[in-house]
């Protein structure tokens, strides 16, 4: 299953992107290249399963109200490895 359901652009100005991500079990977002910083905020427990350049695979869970922050460039695909939706808010900074 591919393409997790995308809120139109919440903000989308000169200085920041902020998107709102809803995976249903097993959606992924497919290969990407983050073009900018960004800062990754959950809704609900997200139990990622990340693949990343090189082959390698992790899980990681990311609590609800919880935060993290990666810089540009980061390459990777990021499925929904749980039984339930995952939401997050991503705030690309431009």
């Amino acid at each position: 299953m591919r393409d997790p359901a995308a809120t139109p652009r919440m903000i989308d100005d000169d200085r920041v992107r902020v998107t709102r991500f809803d995976f249903a079990p097993g959606a992924e977002t497919g290969w990407h290249i983050h073009g900018m910083d960004h800062v990754i905020t959950a809704i609900t427990d997200c139990h990622m399963l990340l693949e990343e350049k090189g082959g390698e695979t992790r899980k990681a869970l990311v609590p609800a109200g919880t935060s993290y922050r990666r810089g540009q460039g980061m390459e990777h695909n990021v499925i929904n490895g749980g039984d339930r939706v995952m939401s997050f808010v991503e705030v690309e900074l431009k």
